[in-house]
């Protein structure tokens, strides 16, 4: 609100372009099998609600003052540079943490929950190009393909060479290398949310038709693209903590 106000009372509605990020998230608890920009949203956390505002904050300075003021609504969307505390790069980068014996176990929390995930890659095109368009409009940017945590963690997995089975149900579910037996993932009820989003599917026909956006990434590339970084960064942890940082450094010396 404060940088569209800005905008305003600098004068600058006719000059400036405002983006503002969008989420997925205000859809939260819908009833409706693929969300759109017609959508009703149902926002199920403190973000969600934070994002909400956002929403309506620019659709009514584009409203009010004539703004170039848009919403990207972004499902999710994913690179190697994700934060390590976001379920995908957890996901990732433990599957190559276990695979180089860094780390014994991974845990988790929903795994029947499902998401709409995408590369960022195509995602950041998808802005620049609600920016180029001629009348500012709000879009929903998404891939209109869905996946659980359970299908992401043993595609991942296997990426990184382990052959990962879920047996078990409801918070007995574990994860379990299918050569060794041994358990790689396991459930943490801390990783529940109160009000949980089960499921989100994105239709972007309507960026699709308007504004001549193409994913170029599909969920499978991404992982790829994923776990390989975080497999390069393992080997290197491990290469380091078995002592290849002193033999270097001694070498060089």
């Amino acid at each position: 609100m404060r940088i569209l106000e800005a905008i305003r009372l600098l004068g600058l509605c006719k000059k400036v372009k405002f983006y503002q990020a969008s989420t997925s998230e205000l859809y939260g608890d819908t009833k409706e099998v693929m969300q759109n920009e017609q959508t009703p949203f149902k926002p199920r956390s403190p973000y969600a609600c934070a994002k909400l505002f956002a929403y309506w904050t620019t659709v009514n300075y584009r409203e009010a003052y004539g703004m170039f003021a848009v919403n990207g609504i972004l499902f999710n969307h994913e690179s190697p540079r994700r934060g390590a505390t976001f379920v995908t790069k957890k996901i990732t980068r433990a599957a190559s943490r276990i695979k180089y014996g860094l780390d014994e176990k991974l845990y988790i929390g929903n795994l029947d929950s499902k998401r709409d995930w995408g590369h960022s890659k195509d995602y950041v095109e998808a802005m620049w190009l609600m920016l180029q368009n001629d009348v500012p409009k709000d879009y929903v940017i998404a891939t209109g393909k869905s996946m659980s945590i359970r299908e992401f963690c043993t595609i991942a997995f296997k990426k990184a060479g382990i052959d990962l089975e879920f047996v078990g149900s409801g918070l007995d579910e574990k994860g379990v290398d299918k050569e060794t037996g041994k358990v790689l993932v396991e459930i943490d009820p801390a990783y529940f949310r109160p009000t949980e989003v089960s499921y989100l599917c994105g239709d972007s026909s309507l960026a699709r038709k308007d504004l001549g956006w193409q994913p170029k990434y599909d969920v499978n590339s991404l992982i790829d693209e994923m776990v390989e970084y975080d497999l390069h960064q393992a080997k290197k942890e491990k290469f380091l903590t078995d002592g290849g940082y002193k033999f270097v450094t001694e070498r060089e010396e």
